[in-house]
């Protein structure tokens, strides 16, 4: 069968042509439906005189006729007339069926070579590798999901915590002790021995402190100093620990 479009023109067991079938193959516009060109009374006129000149020939098919029931349905017409409703629709889709139409006549369309069972069985082994390459992808991701799910947790841990906060709480959020973690910032040089922040943690935004006072008994009033971690300084120290 013919095919234009993407759509295939088939015909009747007269070899009449399937008009609607063309009807799609323009683009379906309602205007040019082959009820609407049939109905004209140039149609009527052509359709008369072709079939005058056809029953000369003492050839008795009728020129055009339509289907309303059973597997075949729609306007189905001589070639001429199917060539002719194609330039109602318009002058390049008429050039574009007569060009289909001849060379569906002289064969050179030809039809679409089915695959052999090599071929087939090609297409089977590259449909399972297809398969199989999706299904490690989805793998690969749910495998990262569960990898980032503690980095998310903690992610969301800190962005709930607004600004500095104590040790005690930061090391709740890492999932250990005050003194632990106090013992593991005098390791990586974070603070002093006495727990104080070093200065240079203090400007890279890792630390901050709070100053206080207190009274001693024999000394009087004494400055205290709280060390404090931000929140910077907390994502820092939960990739060292876990870099441990």
């Amino acid at each position: 069968m013919p095919v234009i479009a993407g759509v295939e023109i088939n015909t009747d067991e007269e070899g009449r042509f399937n008009l609607n079938a063309l009807h799609r193959a323009s683009g379906a516009e309602k205007k040019n439906g082959p009820s609407y060109w049939v109905a004209l009374d140039s149609t009527q006129a052509l359709i008369a005189e072709l079939e005058q000149t056809l029953s000369d020939t003492e050839i008795s098919v009728s020129v055009i006729k339509t289907f309303k029931g059973g597997n075949v349905q729609g306007t189905f017409a001589h070639e001429l007339l199917a060539v002719e409703y194609a330039g109602w629709i318009s002058p390049a889709f008429r050039l574009q069926v007569n060009q289909t139409f001849i060379d569906y006549r002289t064969g050179k369309l030809k039809p679409l070579a089915l695959p052999n069972v090599k071929e087939l069985a090609l297409m089977v082994i590259q449909a399972e590798e297809e398969k199989e390459r999706l299904q490690n992808y989805a793998n690969l991701l749910e495998n990262q999901a569960h990898e980032d799910a503690p980095k998310v947790e903690f992610h969301d841990k800190v962005a709930v915590a607004h600004g500095a906060m104590s040790v005690a709480q930061a090391a709740k959020i890492l999932g250990t002790g005050r003194n632990r973690l106090l013992q593991f910032l005098r390791q990586i040089g974070w603070v002093t021995r006495h727990s104080e922040p070093y200065q240079e943690k203090i400007e890279t935004g890792y630390l901050d402190v709070k100053l206080g006072n207190w009274d001693h008994p024999d000394h009087g009033v004494q400055q205290s100093v709280t060390t404090l971690i931000t929140g910077k300084g907390l994502t820092r120290l939960q990739k060292l620990l876990s870099d441990r």
